[in-house]
């Protein structure tokens, strides 16, 4: 698990640096920007949904249906986090947010 996340801290590095030529990372993301990548992994989750299913259409399913069936709960780890750090800004008091925020810009 912690593989994972440090491969996802990783990439997302690389992609600051890519993206930005430096490597600061950027403001941390508000709650609608959270919404926004939900919604893209609800995508990559049915895709590789239909993925599968066409691959059973074509009788080709067993040779997927193991590599499939992780990447799709690996998106829905993805969605949890997702869901626990939107809650987590939106629960929080606004005096709360103003401290977090300014603590993540240092």
């Amino acid at each position: 698990m912690t593989t994972f996340k440090q491969s996802f801290k990783e990439k997302r590095r690389l992609q600051n640096i890519l993206s930005t030529g430096h490597n600061k990372p950027p403001s941390s993301p508000n709650a609608s920007t959270l919404i926004c990548f939900s919604f893209v992994v609800l995508d990559e989750i049915e895709e590789r949904r239909q993925f599968l299913a066409d691959m059973a259409s074509l009788g080709q399913e067993k040779k997927y249906i193991n590599i499939i069936n992780t990447e799709i709960s690996q998106k829905i780890r993805e969605l949890e986090t997702l869901d626990k750090a939107r809650s987590s800004k939106k629960d929080a008091p606004p005096s709360e947010r103003k401290e977090s925020s300014v603590e993540q810009m240092r």
